[in-house]
């Protein structure tokens, strides 16, 4: 579903990622672990297509495009989906209503037709009941006075509402505490664990694991991926460290 090959960007004038090469099949949810600077975010972004993030060489196949041709809104109305380490405050606007205009605006790029008001707030209350957010939240401005952990579930919810084949999850456990953590973790496993979707699940910790098993883990370091191995390499990490791993 995704292939990166030899990816290269630059933040600025920086080099962040030096010829990272990845594979991510359907049906795969795959951790990317590594030491801080090591790149995890900028792949993130990269892949979402934030602007300031420059690639000098390489390719990322995504369903069989070329995403990086793609335009942010275009690489979301493909499939893509991609939750934040620290999810933005949108003042002025409501949930309900980011939620609407975003699925509709990718409904309409492809060629479907949008929900309506009904339609759309069944489909939010079916997904907000998974993250057990009550609808009251979602009328409220969107991440405006949310806590840590209810910005994260709010995410999810959008997640579980645009429906996405790909996500790219940059550290979605920070800032939760262990039942927001357990929430979460349920809610990705029951939007995304499924033969036509994969799951790009950046973290540092086993705790958010032991939740949302992953297929397999790569440890992402001086920008490339140096391993990849089964859930142990996770354990490995957790009780070693990653000198010692990648030593």
């Amino acid at each position: 579903m995704l292939e990166i090959t030899n990816l290269h960007a630059n933040v600025g004038d920086k080099p962040i990622l030096k010829g990272l090469t990845l594979s991510i099949p359907a049906g795969e949810v795959h951790a990317i672990m590594g030491p801080n600077g090591a790149g995890k975010s900028t792949l993130a972004h990269v892949l979402g297509g934030k602007p300031g993030y420059e690639v000098t060489e390489g390719s990322v196949t995504f369903r069989g495009q070329d995403l990086l041709a793609l335009e942010p809104h275009e690489r979301a109305a493909a499939g893509l989906f991609l939750g934040f380490q620290y999810p933005v405050e949108i003042p002025g606007v409501s949930n309900v209503q980011f939620l609407r205009e975003a699925l509709n605006a990718q409904r309409k790029a492809r060629g479907e037709e949008p929900l309506s008001g009904g339609e759309f707030l069944k489909l939010a209350k079916d997904k907000a009941g998974l993250l057990k957010m009550d609808m009251e939240m979602l009328k409220r401005q969107v991440n405006v006075g949310f806590s840590g952990g209810e910005k994260k579930r709010a995410e999810m919810v959008q997640m579980g509402i645009l429906d996405p084949a790909f996500a790219v999850l940059d550290e979605t456990d920070s800032g939760l505490d262990i039942d927001a953590l357990r929430i979460v973790g349920n809610g990705i496993n029951a939007i995304m664990r499924s033969p036509d979707k994969a799951v790009l699940l950046i973290t540092h910790y086993q705790r958010l694991l032991d939740v949302v098993a992953p297929d397999k883990v790569s440890i992402l370091a001086g920008g490339r991926i140096v391993e990849t191995g089964g859930p142990e390499l996770a354990l490995r990490l957790e009780a070693e460290g990653y000198d010692a791993v990648m030593a």
